[in-house]
């Protein structure tokens, strides 16, 4: 597992080490691009500041995982350009399939893996839907269950609230369920299905006999 060792490292900085090594892994870019890329890439959701953008370069640079490289004179000043290294590479997918064990920083943490699903195997993308539906159905049944014995304790708006929570959380587990599904049938039609997969085998095993 990663660590900086700085005391100000927490589920955040965690977040904006995997994006920072996720947009370097496209190119290298200097910190503005960076700023802008991270807005663009992560939908608006999440603003950085670039007082934790520089820091949080300068402490993959130190630890090896990012690396400067310049272009040359802009507006009479080099400008410095990050690129990952192989081992901010090897950082990335850890991060990437890494297990969030804090619940407030969730949502925010599998939005950012999201970005990056394309550079996991099919398996892994799966694993991952698996497991944040599996967060999100143990939600609705406690809201569900909230709703259903306190219901009379609490005012229209409050209830208009977990109402809302609650028809919000089965909107994201059907989304959930139709990336799954999706995944699962590209998985069968790359491999070709269960049938021909044997097929394959036995073949290869016929000629190797």
């Amino acid at each position: 597992m990663y660590a900086s060792g700085d005391p100000g490292e927490g589920p955040t900085t965690t977040m904006l080490e995997l994006a920072i090594l996720g947009l370097l892994k496209e190119r290298s870019m200097h910190g503005y691009q960076l700023s802008k890329r991270l807005t663009d890439a992560l939908g608006g959701f999440w603003r950085v500041s670039y007082g934790s953008l520089y820091p949080t370069l300068k402490r993959l640079e130190r630890d090896g995982a990012v690396e400067q490289v310049f272009d040359g004179v802009a507006v009479g000043r080099r400008k410095n350009v990050y690129r990952i290294t192989d081992k901010g590479e090897e950082l990335f997918l850890e991060l990437l399939q890494e297990a969030g064990a804090d619940t407030s920083t969730e949502e925010n943490r599998f939005r950012v893996r999201l970005a990056f699903f394309k550079y996991l195997a099919p398996d892994a993308r799966i694993r991952l839907l698996e497991r944040r539906r599996a967060h999100l159905e143990e939600r609705l049944s406690t809201i569900t269950a909230s709703l259903a014995s306190t219901r009379e304790r609490f005012d229209t708006y409050t209830l208009s609230l977990m109402q809302h929570g609650r028809e919000t959380t089965e909107q994201d587990i059907a989304w959930l369920n139709g990336l799954i599904a999706a995944e699962r049938r590209q998985t069968t039609s790359t491999s070709g299905g269960p049938k021909r997969r044997e097929a394959r085998a036995l073949r290869r095993k016929e000629r190797t006999t």
